[in-house]
């Protein structure tokens, strides 16, 4: 999350466009769908208002939009609780990325021969596109559309000709898209869910077609008084789970719904649940 401590202390009105929430809310997939909308829309709208109608980057034959942001909308507006999508890994992601492939276009540029150039671009994209990927993982700032940003600087002529003055194009472009999700993102949904946190990319699990283990689980009832009420609670036979308040001086399992069970394993799990 959005550091608590600190963002706790400011006024409500301000801490929430930082991501900071007292008491998060979810709202419908429609609702979702329509901000994803106007964010994606907004954010490259923006860039291309700016490089594409201001004199200054025109003059430096800045492209409108660099086209790896595209594929960052759909992070930063559609995905917004992705690991990948936080500032951390947007920023991070592209400037290093950026960073590194105007570099290996530098290093390739040394080749005398012009045709010779052109025949190994494909060499000098696929380098910086590796190269950065290592360095997001060292540095946990993964994010996908940066490997992009370091193909187009050594593969399209537009961005290949901007030399160094891509990587602050880079990064003001990030600057632009990032407030604006601080905006957008924070009418009804939540962003950032945090800020410094490396970005640890979420880990699939294999389906049992694949050759993954299936898990066989059982479940056991058991009556657990709450602030809300008295409800039967699902819990899994194998461990306890932390979020339920479960104590010796409340829970009852409840033995004829365990038509699987035998006494003794019945006895087990109610000292289990009641450690």
């Amino acid at each position: 999350m959005a550091s608590p401590g600190r963002l706790s202390r400011l006024p409500l009105w301000l801490s929430r466009w930082f991501g900071y929430r007292q008491t998060p809310r979810k709202i419908s997939d429609l609702s979702n769908a329509l901000w994803s909308f106007i964010g994606a829309f907004c954010g490259l709208s923006i860039l291309a208002a700016v490089f594409g109608h201001t004199q200054y980057f025109i003059d430096h034959h800045v492209p409108e939009v660099v086209a790896s942001f595209g594929a960052s909308t759909v992070l930063l507006y559609g995905a917004i609780e992705s690991p990948l999508a936080q500032p951390r890994a947007l920023i991070g992601g592209h400037i290093i990325s950026s960073v590194v492939g105007v570099c290996t276009s530098k290093v390739f540029s040394l080749i005398p021969s012009e045709q010779r150039l052109e025949s190994l671009r494909w060499l000098a994209g696929a380098l910086s596109t590796a190269t950065s990927i290592v360095l997001m993982e060292i540095t946990a700032t993964t994010h996908p559309p940066a490997g992009a940003t370091a193909l187009l600087a050594a593969i399209n002529a537009d961005v290949y000709n901007m030399g160094w003055y891509l990587i602050p194009v880079i990064l003001l472009s990030t600057m632009l898209m990032l407030v604006l999700a601080m905006i957008i993102n924070n009418i009804q949904r939540r962003y950032p869910m945090f800020w410094f946190e490396p970005a640890i990319p979420p880990v699939a699990q294999s389906s049992p077609g694949l050759g993954a283990p299936e898990k066989r689980t059982s479940t056991l009832k058991a009556f657990v008084p709450d602030r809300f009420g008295s409800t039967y609670v699902e819990m899994g036979l194998y461990r306890k789970p932390p979020f339920l308040p479960v104590s010796s001086s409340h829970t009852m399992v409840d033995p004829s719904r365990l038509s699987t069970a035998s006494s003794a394993k019945t006895a087990r799990l109610t000292r289990r649940y009641s450690m």
